[in-house]
């Protein structure tokens, strides 16, 4: 396993990657995990003139989560990090702990002009992870692996809580959407080592299992924003 040295995660993620290398399956994985589900887009949006915007997106484990952000058009950066917490426990080894507030996030750049704020809650919903689940992901637990939504302003706290409520009532999904909005929080970059992560080691077990459906499904239900080549942090910081 890849930089296994080097990062531990002291909860459930190690404990599946020993099982899936051990017996193939992911034993430690809910059978009814949703993800990969088609779904409107919202019925309100909002129209930004800027150049540049930002969202910031907790859904488990940032590995996946940035991946599959990095595979959209009209992202042009998608940084994995921790949101909800304070800047002196936004280390990997504290947060894994589950006590400081933080939550696995992603903060993703974006171009207006090309893909909407609307448009990514879409394709976080549907493809980048499963909002039913209450903290958790798949084979993660803890609340550091909550489903959340991190906005930058009162419009995007709007059209989420909206989208949130939309999507409740047409009862696309097997249990109620338990994602929640924390505005008011500061993003803090992760450690350089799982920037990239999912490109980096697609044939991790871990990875295989967990996150390239994620981009799978994103290629199949939204071939339109679909992009072959990911955006990558190492890239991006090249070019700036």
């Amino acid at each position: 396993m890849a930089h296994s040295s080097m990062h531990r995660r002291p909860t459930f993620r190690s404990t599946a990657l020993t099982l899936f290398a051990l017996a193939g399956i992911a034993s430690a994985a809910p059978a009814a995990a949703q993800e990969g589900i088609a779904i409107p887009s919202p019925s309100e949006d909002i129209a930004m003139p800027k150049d540049t915007a930002i969202a910031v997106f907790a859904g488990g484990c940032f590995w996946g989560v940035q991946g599959v952000f990095q595979h959209v058009e009209g992202v042009s950066n998608a940084v994995s990090g921790y949101a909800g917490g304070s800047a002196q426990t936004a280390h990997y080894e504290m947060v894994g702990l589950g006590d400081t507030g933080h939550a696995e996030a992603v903060q993703i750049s974006y171009d207006p002009a090309k893909i909407s704020y609307g448009k990514l809650l879409q394709v976080f919903f549907s493809v980048a992870h499963d909002p039913t689940q209450l903290n958790r992901q798949g084979p993660d637990t803890g609340t550091q692996y909550r489903t959340a939504i991190f906005p930058q302003d009162e419009a995007q706290a709007k059209v989420a809580k909206d989208y949130i409520a939309e999507l409740n009532k047409a009862r696309l999904f097997n249990a109620a959407i338990v994602t929640k909005l924390e505005p008011g929080q500061s993003f803090y970059p992760a450690e350089g080592y799982h920037q990239d992560y999912l490109t980096l080691n697609p044939s991790q077990p871990y990875i295989v299992y967990n996150d390239m459906p994620k981009i799978e499904n994103l290629r199949k239900l939204f071939p339109d924003l679909y992009r072959n080549d990911p955006v990558l942090v190492s890239e991006a910081k090249t070019s700036n």
